[in-house]
């Protein structure tokens, strides 16, 4: 199949499962759904997109399973430990001056994130008064996110990144193993709601202190970054903060403006105190 015939082929399996499923990859970056829709054909045994198109209109098992493919389902506790490092330096001594707080994990996956900032947060005395909000679109991930188990040979990355991240206690404390995994303890996601939640398609849902959404943007076509850093902006409170992913930034989009730099490095930026 020529590029040409795969785009045309791809761009109709977007629509059709933006129609029928009202989930919208039409604004991800083509080149990187190429890749994964390329792996999907052989997962489904289709040999063109046309046919795995007719399976997802048609099969209601292909679907779900597709949304693997269709979303990045990378991550770990405290990845890029400076970025948490930061949280605690910069951006804690700030959000301790709230009486309540809001934070929103965008695009949380499996939720390593989202356990990672519960973490923190009970360290730093502020996750009773915190209401963390982890949204993505896979359905599939958000019900391991909720689960809270992992497997237990990913446990040693996860203690090396907390202990790098500053973490003030052992992060054994956490979680009970059992049979080649690990459970994390329930208290930590009792301040938590998991939701589903499109980036794409969906708007604003509170206001928040921080807005954590890292190494998601990166698989956004332009006009769909801009639309998400939107949601974040209107989002956000006077004064709030916003974390991006190590290859993400604000330089080049409309938003920048609004935003002031806290910590480059880590991509951790501050709402200006717009009137």
């Amino acid at each position: 199949m020529t590029d040409k015939h795969f785009d045309i082929e791809m761009q109709l399996l977007l629509d059709a499962i933006y129609l029928k499923y009202h989930c919208d990859f039409r604004g991800y970056a083509g080149s990187s759904l190429k890749r994964r829709l390329t792996t999907a054909l052989g997962r489904f045994e289709c040999t063109t997109l046309s046919q795995l198109q007719h399976r997802v209109l048609h099969d209601a098992t292909v679907f779900p399973a597709l949304m693997d493919y269709l979303t990045v389902q990378v991550s770990e506790m405290f990845r890029d430990p400076t970025y948490f490092l930061s949280l605690r330096e910069k951006v804690v001594p700030l959000l301790r001056t709230y009486p309540s707080l809001k934070i929103w994990v965008a695009g949380c996956s499996t939720g390593e994130e989202v356990y990672s900032l519960a973490i923190l947060l009970r360290e730093e005395g502020l996750l009773e008064r915190t209401l963390i909000y982890a949204t993505d679109i896979n359905q599939a991930a958000l019900k391991k996110a909720e689960a809270g188990v992992y497997d237990l040979d990913r446990i040693a990355g996860f203690t090396s990144n907390h202990q790098k991240s500053g973490g003030k206690t052992s992060l054994s404390d956490y979680y009970t193993a059992a049979y080649g995994a690990v459970v994390f303890d329930k208290s930590l996601r009792r301040n938590v709601v998991f939701s589903d939640h499109s980036l794409a398609t969906d708007s604003v849902f509170a206001e928040m202190q921080l807005v954590s959404c890292r190494n998601v943007l990166i698989y956004f076509n332009r006009q769909l970054q801009e639309r998400a850093l939107g949601l974040f902006r209107e989002s956000l409170c006077r004064k709030g903060f916003l974390g991006l992913g190590s290859k993400e930034s604000l330089r080049f989009s409309a938003h920048n403006s609004a935003f002031d730099e806290v910590v480059r490095e880590d991509r951790i930026f501050q709402k200006k105190g717009e009137l």
